[in-house]
């Protein structure tokens, strides 16, 4: 058919690619200028950092909804739905006070251990499994890497945000726990707030650097596991840094302090319990008395008479820090090998 709608009689085919020949372009013209001319780039070149960037915000609505999409269908198909989310974690935190509330004695020198420990064991499997699901978010969307179009920075965008949904739902049982055991709901709890945002952008940028990696190496997802449940029992989720022994050296104590989760954990256990706070080192005026009757018979009460060795303020800009440089490392690091995914 022609232009205007019409079958074209013979010979009238030919008329027509004629008049497309007339407007095409000279046959000598280099097809890098070509391609200029028409706003044309190679499929395989990578786009520069701030439009990839402006890319992905632009696929914002398609990251809430693809996570909240897999955040629904996650446990469809178990009985208990979207209990497991919460039942997990508990029965984590019921092995972990057997093991170690009972039988190691890490209590020692915690006021409130239960929501101590049900705290820390909530706030690290976010990170947790924010780090194993960014391993595997290449391998697991191959399919739609390969049939759409979109920055694949998305992706694990999109993973962490369905762990920052469960991690919601799962606050309303860390906090039930938390008042039950006799905390007060104080101005402190806003703290809250800006804690999990920061943990939730340092999970962003491990993700993106776990996605590459993970990418490249299949097998890296069966050893991130175990790496995680190693890194669980150096940063204080079932024990107490501040209440390690005396003899242990202060810059061990820093490094574990210092690492990230160990910030999460302790600045969320700064928000939400008064106990924790109360019983901080350097709550009170230094006693060398009570500090050493502290370090030789683990009273709570009395760790608050003792020096702090890292102070919230230090907590504050180290959460802060981490957030920061593990998004940017992420960020450029993922991006480096954009045009690489899908492949294959």
């Amino acid at each position: 058919m022609g232009n205007r709608g019409r079958l074209i009689a013979p010979g009238g085919l030919r008329d027509e690619l004629a008049g497309v020949a007339d407007d095409a372009p000279a046959t000598g013209e280099p097809l890098a200028e070509l391609a200029a001319r028409y706003g044309l780039r190679p499929s395989s070149a990578r786009p520069g950092l701030v439009s990839y960037l402006t890319k992905v915000w632009q696929r914002r609505h398609f990251i809430f909804a693809y996570a909240t999409a897999r955040n629904v269908s996650m446990y469809t198909e178990a009985r208990l739905g979207q209990l497991w989310q919460v039942l997990t974690p508990l029965l984590n935190s019921a092995v972990y006070y057997l093991v170690f509330g009972v039988l190691f004695k890490a209590n020692r020198g915690i006021s409130n251990y239960t929501a101590f420990l049900v705290t820390g064991v909530f706030i690290f499997a976010f990170t947790e499994r924010s780090i194993v699901t960014g391993s595997t978010v290449m391998r697991a969307n191959m399919t739609l890497i390969r049939a759409l179009h979109f920055p694949r920075a998305c992706l694990p965008f999109a993973y962490v945000l369905v762990e920052f949904q469960q991690l919601l739902l799962s606050m309303l049982v860390l906090f039930a726990i938390v008042l039950g055991t006799g905390e007060p709901l104080t101005w402190y709890w806003l703290l809250l707030v800006p804690t999990l945002v920061l943990q939730a952008t340092f999970n962003v940028g491990a993700a993106l650097i776990m996605a590459r990696v993970g990418a490249g190496a299949q097998d890296i997802s069966q050893l991130v596991p175990f790496l995680l449940r190693v890194w669980r029992y150096f940063c204080g989720v079932m024990y107490s840094i501040a209440s390690l022994p005396a003899e242990l050296p202060e810059w061990a104590k820093n490094v574990l302090s210092f690492n990230p989760a160990a910030v999460y954990i302790s600045l969320t256990r700064y928000a939400i319990m008064a106990t924790y706070r109360a019983d901080a080192p350097g709550a009170q005026p230094y006693n060398a008395a009570r500090c050493a009757l502290f370090n030789a018979k683990k009273i709570p009460s009395l760790q608050a008479y003792c020096h702090p060795e890292i102070t919230v303020s230090e907590l504050w800009l180290a959460g802060i820090g981490w957030a920061i440089v593990t998004l940017v490392a992420g960020v450029l690091y993922f991006w480096q090998a954009e045009t690489r995914y899908g492949r294959g």
